[in-house]
């Protein structure tokens, strides 16, 4: 087995390599760090292959087979960032200081990312073969619009997944979804010396706002265990063109989190007849994205509480507001956990990083899982 300290360098190499998601200012393809991925596979004879998500930007799959070719492990974690405005320390320029490594990614999430690429790594050099066949699938576009996974889903079967995300080491059994969209009001346009003449537009949307904060309170009446109530929070309002005119037009945006036993859809054409209802217009979401709910029973479960008690962690499950690829693979009835190591907190911060134990110990976490499915 190679020294762990070769983890971090590996995650250091993966976060000089900048990887903003093409949505966001500086961003540039994935491309960079799926053929640095290639590379590293290459030198450790495993074989790897391309699924092309759009022209340039691809995932890379690296196989490792097992004793039995018909049940199948997938690891998972998307190659791109966030943007770097904002940050207060150099993005890419990788650093380890007080058990700490610093960097855009160095979190979320190409900590998990390393850590599974050296626990496959690790298993080869070992001559050792796994119980299924091991898929790692590094993936693009998870900070924007799920592109990656939803390829990597097309016809894919397997009898587990475990998405890497920052948990803190924590066993993920249960995340909210999200869903998105924008409603609008209407006005007619007039001179603000005679308001009369014209209708408010804004006015009318804080018609609308009162009756979604009034059904927004309705949503704690019903909580999941491990993830708390829906929410409904409106985090962008734009309306008016100059202050001595009355604005002609409103608009906001909403984020909608669901808890497992919401469809994505249903949800919106509630909101749907409530826009009507306030003659207000609404647009089809822009994501919407379903909760997951993985079973405790769940082989994947088991063998990671397994694992966690060897490596002296807590074993019950947990339940996190943010959303990941891992809702796409239980969507499609892979049983899906995410697993990982750093915190949420330090995602998309000014000062992102990870600490060093937690990625050392990730990556003996995800081999010893490889190891013990069956």
């Amino acid at each position: 087995m190679e020294n762990n300290l070769d983890v971090l360098a590996l995650l250091a190499d993966l976060v000089a390599i900048p990887s903003v998601n093409l949505a966001y200012d500086g961003g540039v393809p994935e491309t960079a760090v799926a053929q640095y991925v290639e590379r590293f596979f290459a030198h450790h004879h495993i074989e790897t292959f391309r699924q092309e998500v759009e022209p340039g930007r691809y995932n890379v799959i690296a196989r490792l087979p097992g004793h039995n070719p018909n049940r199948r492990v997938i690891l998972e974690a998307h190659m791109d960032t966030v943007s770097v405005n904002g940050m207060t320390i150099p993005p890419f320029e990788p650093k380890i200081e007080d058990g700490r490594l610093y960097g855009r990614g160095s979190c979320d999430t190409k900590a998990g990312l390393a850590a599974m690429m050296h626990a496959m790594a690790s298993i080869k050099a070992a001559g050792k073969v796994p119980p299924c066949e091991i898929w790692l699938a590094a993936v693009v576009d998870e900070e924007y619009s799920f592109t990656g996974v939803l390829r990597l889903c097309e016809g894919l079967e397997a009898a587990a997944a475990i998405v890497a995300e920052p948990t803190e080491m924590r066993l993920v059994s249960a995340s909210k979804g999200v869903l998105r969209w924008r409603m609008r009001t209407r006005g007619k346009a007039a001179h603000s010396a005679k308001p009369h003449l014209g209708v408010n537009a804004i006015s009318h949307m804080a018609t609308v706002i009162q009756a979604l904060d009034q059904q927004a309170k309705t949503l704690a009446k019903s909580t999941h265990p491990l993830l708390g109530p829906a929410t409904l929070n409106i985090g962008l309002i734009r309306g008016g063109e100059q202050v001595n005119f009355v604005p002609d037009l409103c608009e906001i945006t909403l984020d909608r989190r669901l808890i497992p036993g919401e469809d994505p859809m249903q949800i919106w054409h509630g909101y749907a007849a409530l826009a009507a209802q306030l003659g207000a217009e609404i647009e089809a979401p822009f994501i919407a994205d379903s909760p997951l709910e993985t079973a405790t029973t769940a082989d994947v479960v088991h063998t990671a509480q397994r694992v966690l008690v060897d490596l002296g962690r807590p074993v019950a499950p947990v339940g996190v507001p943010f959303g990941s690829d891992a809702s796409k693979l239980g969507r499609i009835g892979i049983p899906s956990i995410i697993f990982g190591p750093g915190s949420i907190d330090r995602a998309h911060a000014a000062i992102e990083y990870v600490e060093t134990d937690q990625v050392l110990e990730a990556a003996t976490f995800f081999r010893q899982f490889i190891l013990e499915f069956k």
